[in-house]
């Protein structure tokens, strides 16, 4: 008789059993062995880690493959960064270094893409020509969908040089110019250029979103005008029907050149008249705006296009022109609103506002959280909102559950499906039964034994990659992000610092023990961004080697934040910090994922806090600080940080430690551009903010004493974290905006008869 599976057995089943059917296990372990062998040439004598990965990889997608082509010939039938010395440091990731086992490379369906040139105008209209080409070949990725045989397709493309130098008129410089203008092609898809105010090679950027949105678009027309699954032979003709079969969604302002695109191809190409082509190219078009602050709004400055894209720009002329009409003859009169609602922005640099295209271009206009949404309308898009109304949307953003509770947590997702089944997982809803288990011992106890199984696990991970050891029965205090003033780290850091006084101040007091943590990445040419990791590496060596603190207190910066690291720290989390100045933020997604994994948040009144507090109650979140309507009337008033500074002791007390060097001995004027930031211009308002957030982290204290209360109101935000899974949000982006209806449709496996 077989001994009974241990509680760390049984997890593991969950995760196989939850994630992936797996008909047979010999034939997957003969596959794997076939691809070490054949594939990859290898023996398990001199195999890597790395071998045994890619063979594994190629096994699963050996899996994958029947469902592939199957989900393909479905849809046309059914026609529908690392720290040194304290100091962020960028380093290349080289990630196709080795290949990638998951991707296809599709040379068939590579596509030209065209730069610069000019434009004629001719009877049969606009031409452009003279053009340089760089050539698109398209690399797919297989997406499977849980547990219903269907595989989508993610398409990527990488710019390739065309092959028309001549050897026959060889020389040595001319071959040498050759090769190096082929690196000049091929650069555009070799890394992701950063868009921030401090980059200033933004053409290559320009370069690369235009890159992507014509290759795709070809790609879109070509499949739009074959009838048959694999067919090549355009059949339709005719865009009339091109909205039904087709949604682009314009997610933040990156591939907003789709609009001008679209509408060359429509008029240039296929010949099109304009009024036609621009109800096409409206209907099929949506824009997905991410964020309300201005300078994070593309503006491309008119020089530049009109050197790499001439026909696009006197696309956009033309647009502009149109609306602009539309706009003096619904508000007559009124130029100032004409200036403001223009494509083409004035001024010493002539510039377009490609939110401003996106608007005018699409059929509907969304921001990804509820207050988001609505700062929009009363905000940045005002006017735009004023005229047309009707486009205007909410889509508030969601998570995964496959891979942010079942994969990430398989602990927590096994205690729940003990309690309500599995079926959770593709309705995130039914968490909500677990409201019926808040007064569950057993179930309170299984809940919290999880969070410290995954506390002690992260806890080794960081002893072994960190060498820093933690206190893993304190307060795991998390905040992981893009590093970023409006995200308000600094606000996390004076409340570290004002708790290291309080406990030098009264060292025999008892203390709550807390472990801060807080990661992300700056933009590479950020400086006060970059200012602010240092500041949290010197606060970390100053009070980790404090042996007053001993293991009250721990500051870690945890470098190099990605995805795989935030599947470790999140469900170790305690506290989840969502702290930025309330109208800032415009959804979050990682709140999210705190919720679901257990932590409670702290936070103030913004992006999708707003909801996750609505669905929890405000009595089950740390909620504190100014509301929108707070920040807009001191914006008003006027935000003095003098006032505060002068008021509230021991922030003056943590300034005047930044000030002097406290933990900067060796150089005392380190941080004095964050003070001169805070102190003087200091748009994210951190001090307005400090005494509600100190006093809300010690109700957070007070009730981390009492694990049974604080596990009860962690298992009322699991059970209410419902609405957050990217399954609803995809829905009603499929039901509002695509006009698809969202189908639950399992497909026959490659195996079974349909």
């Amino acid at each position: 008789m077989s001994r009974p599976l241990s509680d760390q057995e049984k997890r593991k089943q969950i995760s196989v059993r939850g994630l992936a059917g797996v008909e047979n296990v010999t034939e997957l372990k003969k596959n794997f062995n076939r691809h070490l062998h054949f594939t990859l040439v290898k023996d398990r004598n001199v195999a890597t880690p790395r071998d045994y990965y890619f063979a594994l990889a190629h096994t699963v997608r050996d899996h994958l493959v029947g469902r592939w082509i199957r989900t393909q010939q479905h849809y046309y039938e059914k026609d529908p960064k690392k720290i040194s010395g304290g100091w962020q440091m960028e380093e290349a990731d080289d990630w196709l270094r080795y290949g990638n086992p998951w991707e296809k490379a599709r040379p068939e369906f590579t596509l030209p893409v065209h730069f610069y040139g000019h434009v004629e105008h001719t009877s049969q209209g606009a031409k452009w020509v003279d053009t340089q080409v760089v050539l698109a070949m398209p690399y797919d990725t297989p997406v499977p969908g849980y547990r219903n045989n269907v595989v989508n397709t993610m398409r990527l493309w990488s710019a390739k040089a065309p092959n028309d130098f001549n050897l026959k008129d060889f020389n040595v410089g001319g071959y040498i110019q050759a090769v190096l203008d082929r690196n000049l092609a091929e650069n555009i898809s070799r890394v992701l250029y950063p868009n921030d105010n401090f980059f200033e090679g933004k053409e290559l950027r320009l370069k690369q979103e235009y890159f992507v949105v014509a290759a795709t678009l070809q790609d879109i027309i070509r499949r739009f005008k074959s009838s048959k699954f694999g067919c090549r032979d355009p059949v339709r003709t005719n865009f009339d029907a091109f909205p039904d079969k087709v949604a682009i969604q314009l997610n933040d302002t990156h591939p907003s050149l789709a609009i001008p695109e679209l509408m060359r191809i429509l008029v240039d190409l296929e010949r099109m008249d304009w009024d036609k082509a621009w109800d096409v190219t409206v209907r099929t078009c949506a824009y997905t705006n991410h964020t309300v602050l201005p300078e994070a709004l593309e503006r491309w400055p008119v020089h530049l296009l009109e050197t790499l894209l001439p026909r696009h720009l006197q696309i956009i002329y033309e647009i502009n022109q149109r609306f602009l009409n539309r706009v003096a003859a619904t508000f007559p009169g009124d130029v100032d609103r004409l200036r403001r609602m223009s494509l083409v922005e004035e001024g010493a640099v002539k510039r377009i506002n490609m939110a401003h295209l996106c608007i005018a271009g699409s059929h509907a206009v969304n921001g990804v959280a509820r207050i988001h949404s609505e700062i929009l309308k009363k905000t940045i898009f005002k006017d735009f909102y004023e005229l047309e109304p009707h486009k205007f949307q909410n889509k508030t953003n969601g998570i995964t559950p496959r891979r942010w509770l079942v994969l990430c947590n398989p602990g927590l997702a096994e205690v729940i499906a003990e309690r309500i089944g599995e079926d959770f997982i593709s309705d995130l809803d039914q968490l909500r039964k677990l409201l019926s288990f808040v007064d569950d011992e057993a179930f309170i106890r299984d809940v919290a034994k999880v969070k410290q199984e995954n506390k002690l696990k992260f806890a080794a991970y960081l002893e072994r990659e960190y060498k820093v050891h933690i206190n893993p029965n304190s307060l795991f205090d998390i905040q992981v992000k893009r590093i970023h003033e409006y995200k308000r780290q600094l606000l996390n850091c004076l409340h570290v610092i004002t708790l290291y006084n309080r406990i030098k101040r009264e060292p025999s007091k008892f203390f709550v023990p807390r472990t801060v943590m807080i990661g992300g990445k700056a933009a590479p040419g950020y400086h006060m961004a970059k200012m602010i990791i240092r500041l949290i590496t010197a606060i970390g060596d100053v009070v980790n080697h404090d042996p007053t603190v001993g293991d009250r207190l721990r500051v870690i910066f945890l470098e190099n934040y990605r995805v795989s690291l935030a599947e470790k720290v999140i469900p170790a989390a305690d506290l989840s910090e969502q702290i930025s100045t309330a109208g800032t933020e415009a959804s979050g997604t990682g709140n999210m994922k705190f919720m679901l994994n257990g932590a409670l948040t702290i936070g103030t009144m913004d992006g999708a806090n707003v909801e996750m507090a609505e669905e929890a109650g405000e009595e089950n979140f740390f909620i504190f600080g100014m509301r929108v309507e707070d920040v807009d009337k001191l914006d008003q008033r006027g935000y003095n940080a003098q006032e505060y500074y002068d008021r509230i002791p021991e922030l003056r007390q943590v300034i005047e430690q930044l000030s002097s060097g406290f933990f900067s001995p060796k150089q005392p004027d380190l941080f004095k551009d964050i003070v001169n930031m805070l102190m003087h211009h200091d748009r994210f308002k951190v001090f307005a903010d400090y005494e509600d957030y100190i006093k809300c982290q010690e109700k957070v204290s007070a009730l981390y004493k009492n694990p049974r209360e604080w596990t009860r109101m962690v298992i009322r935000n699991i059970a209410t974290s419902g609405k957050f899974s990217s399954d609803r949000t995809i829905a009603q982006y499929a039901r509002e905006i695509w006009g698809v209806e969202p189908s639950r449709q399992r497909l026959p496996a490659p195996d079974e008869a349909i």
